[in-house]
């Protein structure tokens, strides 16, 4: 059974446009610029191959050919949108050089140079495929468990236009077959694929960084910046798992900004909001870049530190003098910033809950002792899974103490 070459293009043009159209839409309902680049994209290349399939016989060889400027700009703008999805600016010249390659090839070669044409038409296409999956690829914040199905496709897309190229003179071109040679069919079934596998993975790269998106919101303070309680357990918890397997200590502050409750009273909330920003800055500015903070609770904030007591009691001094140097004025009304701090470390494998309730208590020490200073806990905590192996331990020695005696040992 034979396949009619034209009926595949303009089947596989009306997929394209219909994916096109599809593409536009969403990009306008979710304001996605990235989605539009595409959608454009496609549309374009649609209306090149239709009219190219069309109108070649209509027209001369020359201008017919010289439709196929188009589809080389639709080619970039798909590489664009890549770009555009990604954060970054579109390249215009990138967009139109493909096309004017192709056309200055057309009005140079000779005519019967057909072979010619057809490879550089395929390497320009190929060229966009590359920059396409080389922008994908380039792009580490995401998983490449998620993201080699975006870089593979137009790889393989690619590596299809340059077969010919690749095989030489098995699948040269020639004038009088090449309309009906299988390389044709099955470039113009591969377009189809290729049209509808695309919109896929945009979707699934769209889906990926709206679900991120999410993710990241439902962690994060609005307020100040810095993470919610969720994500600095989520954050910390790592941090931990890391640090003990490399056998280092770790170290959790807890900070709780002075009489803010009084500031709310004598100048409003607006101005307590803006004490809660500038104590945040303080200690992201203060701290390291590897050190994680949050904040846990209305004016407490959390810090977790891959470090000693000793170093951590020090960067909590350095974090208490900073603010309190940053006094503001609310209507010429000077704002005492000061905090309380407590600290406490434990040994690897410390749960993050148990270092926290250890600073806790450390900073309610702090606010009885004055205020305005650091404190760090009496104690080290025990891990709870120490205490559940030493309670385990003693119990087979015929020796079962309460849980609160085993975690004071």
């Amino acid at each position: 059974m034979s396949l009619d070459t034209s009926t595949l293009y303009l089947v596989a043009t009306l997929v394209a446009a219909l994916l096109g159209v599809m593409l536009l839409f969403f990009g306008r309902q979710e304001r996605i610029a990235a989605l539009n680049w595409w959608g454009a994209a496609y549309i374009l290349g649609a209306t090149s191959v239709s009219l190219w399939t069309l109108a070649s016989t209509a027209l001369g060889e020359v201008p017919s050919l010289a439709l196929n400027a188009f589809g080389f700009v639709a080619c970039g703008m798909v590489w664009n949108a890549a770009r555009v999805f990604h954060g970054r600016k579109p390249n215009w010249p990138g967009i139109l050089l493909g096309a004017i390659a192709w056309v200055a090839a057309i009005t140079t070669i000779l005519p019967e140079d057909t072979a010619l044409r057809m490879t550089i038409g395929a390497g320009i296409v190929a060229i966009y495929a590359a920059l396409t999956a080389n922008e994908l690829w380039s792009e580490r914040r995401r998983k490449l468990q998620k993201r080699w199905p975006a870089v593979a496709v137009p790889v393989l897309h690619g590596f299809v236009l340059m077969l010919p190229i690749l095989l030489g003179d098995f699948l040269r071109v020639q004038d009088e077959n090449f309309s009906t040679s299988i390389w044709v069919t099955a470039f113009a079934i591969e377009l189809v694929l290729y049209a509808v596998g695309t919109v896929f993975i945009i979707f699934m790269l769209v889906s990926e960084r709206t679900v991120s998106v999410h993710k990241t919101a439902a962690s994060i303070d609005p307020l100040t910046g810095m993470f919610n309680r969720r994500g600095f357990a989520e954050a910390t918890s790592r941090m931990i798992e890391r640090e003990a397997a490399a056998g280092r200590a770790v170290t959790v502050m807890i900070f709780d900004i002075d009489h803010f409750k009084s500031i709310n009273d004598r100048f409003g909330h607006p101005a307590g909001d803006e004490v809660l920003k500038l104590f945040a800055a303080v200690v992201t500015n203060t701290l390291r870049m590897t050190d994680l903070s949050g904040r846990i609770g209305g004016e407490e904030f959390a810090a977790l530190l891959p470090c000693s007591m000793d170093e951590a009691l020090i960067a909590a001094e350095r974090v208490r003098e900073a603010f309190a140097a940053s006094g503001i004025a609310v209507d010429d009304a000077p704002v005492e910033t000061t905090v309380s701090i407590g600290v406490a470390g434990g040994p690897a494998f410390t749960e993050l809950d148990v270092l926290l309730a250890a600073a806790d208590t450390a900073l309610y020490q702090a606010k009885r002792a004055g205020r305005n200073r650091v404190q760090a806990a009496s104690e080290q905590p025990l891990s709870l899974e120490s205490g559940r192996r030493k309670i385990a331990g003693l119990s087979g020695r015929g020796h079962l103490p309460s849980v609160s005696s085993a975690f004071r040992a």
